[in-house]
């Protein structure tokens, strides 16, 4: 018989795949896929998808990340509309934001004409800023306009929103400038 190399290839690309399917349907292999193989990490892994803080565009990430909540890797997600998988490198570095040494843990706060900063507790941040938004507020509110019509807004406060913001986030954002009385409300995207 003589064999050409196109039929040799052939034959030989058939033979592969006859065993290949012999072996993915016999009752061995359909026993071991039906019942879950459970492969134990070294250390607990778990996965989700967030989008990129850094511009606008709103890339989506899958971030992996470790036990103790920082992340181990993070690549393009491929179900993301803006991106499909693909990233800038300030998007591949997104772990820095977590590992980085020079990252602050602590409020810093600088008093009017000091020139350092010092470390504050989160509860008095939260505090100074809540008694600083209320001032600003009661100091800026209009209740009524000049043909007395009811109006209840400042011109004191505005809202800027940014491309690290999920849509809840910026929601509750826009829900509690409004409630504030706040009419200048705009979003990183649109500048």
């Amino acid at each position: 018989m003589k064999l050409s190399r196109r039929d040799f290839l052939k034959l030989s690309g058939a033979g592969t795949g006859s065993v290949f399917l012999d072996w993915t349907l016999s009752p061995q292999a359909v026993a071991a896929s039906e019942s879950e193989a459970v492969f134990p990490l070294h250390k607990k892994v778990s996965e989700a998808t967030t989008i990129c803080p850094y511009c606008s565009c709103g890339c989506g990430l899958l971030i992996a990340t470790g036990p103790d909540g920082h992340i181990i890797n993070s690549e393009g997600d491929p179900e993301n509309i803006n991106n499909r998988g693909a990233l800038d490198p300030k998007s591949i570095a997104v772990r820095q934001l977590s590992q980085n040494p020079l990252r602050l843990k602590k409020p810093l706060y600088r008093a009017p004409g000091a020139a350092e900063f010092e470390e504050k507790e989160w509860d008095w941040v939260i505090t100074e800023v809540a008694k600083r938004v209320k001032a600003s507020r009661d100091g800026t509110l209009e209740t009524q306009n000049a043909n007395g019509v009811t109006v209840n807004r400042t011109n004191g406060i505005a809202f800027i929103g940014g491309a690290a913001n999920n849509d809840e986030e910026c929601y509750l954002f826009v829900k509690l400038s409004r409630a504030l009385g706040g009419v200048y409300i705009e979003h990183q995207a649109r500048i």
